[in-house]
């Protein structure tokens, strides 16, 4: 599937939002990573969407930060930078070569890819020998649920017009989630044994305008893959990475990273 359709969809959900994600949010996406390994470092997002995590990036005061996103979200993407000095670049992450940066990170993108591979082949390429690279995606574990009912609606709804899908579609359906994710809150102990239950717990934080906006970007998209640990532990059977790690993220995602060796 081309990937420019699905950048396109993105970009009519970031255009339409002010930047979405938390301080904290965005911390706990990129551990192990640490502030630290930010500071006074060159780093790179891959995906940025509409700048909802580069602006927490920016605060941890990068000497160098850039960002590399296919949908035409710049416009909205610099209101939500406000001053940040952010290098915004447009194009294809499959084939782009800005160089190589001490830290690279890509937070739910590769899963949308037609080729998830090549997306990973780029994190990789573009991670300086020595440098740190991060990156989170669906599971194919724990999501039997989104799989099976979510996927086939969003089958339908990635072709309808976006104001559909967010109001008529994605609204109504997130509401009964709503709820369920607050019970599961107030009773934490059902978490383990709930369909999405850690992921309840998670994300009953939030407000209800967060629930909305989650829910629509899973429906938005033409293209959604979930990926299994195996799949995952073989990418990082590469040769050019040591010290790597794969996270099981509230129950239904991964996180998975390392380094890039030296060269020698």
């Amino acid at each position: 599937m081309n990937d420019e359709r699905t950048a396109d969809a993105f970009a009519q959900s970031w255009n339409r939002i002010g930047s979405v994600y938390t301080r904290e949010q965005f911390l706990e996406w990129i551990a192990p990573l640490t502030p630290e390994d930010f500071a006074g470092r060159e780093v790179l997002e891959l995906g940025f969407g509409n700048g909802s995590l580069l602006v927490h990036a920016a605060d941890l005061n990068p000497h160098r930060l850039a960002g590399l996103e296919l949908g035409d979200t710049r416009e909205q993407t610099l209101r939500n930078l406000r001053d940040a000095h952010v290098e915004l670049h447009r194009g294809d992450l499959t084939v782009a070569n800005l160089g190589t940066f001490d830290v690279v990170y890509c937070i739910g993108v590769l899963h949308h890819l037609g080729d998830p591979q090549r997306g990973f082949e780029s994190v990789l390429r573009h991670t300086h020998p020595g440098g740190r690279f991060h990156c989170w995606v669906y599971a194919h574990e724990g999501n039997a649920i989104i799989r099976w009912i979510v996927d086939p609606i969003r089958c339908i709804t990635s072709k309808l017009p976006w104001w559909l899908t967010k109001y008529a579609i994605a609204l109504p359906l997130v509401i009964p989630y709503f709820f369920y994710a607050k019970l599961i809150a107030r009773a934490p102990s059902l978490a383990q044994r709930m369909p999405l239950g850690k992921y309840a717990l998670w994300i009953a934080r939030e407000p209800f305008r967060f629930f909305h906006h989650v829910a629509f970007d899973q429906l938005v998209t033409p293209r959604t893959v979930y990926l299994r640990r195996e799949e995952i532990e073989r990418w990082l059977a590469d040769p050019r990475i040591e010290d790597a790690y794969v996270i099981f993220r509230n129950g239904n995602s991964w996180k998975f990273g390392g380094r890039r060796a030296s060269d020698r």
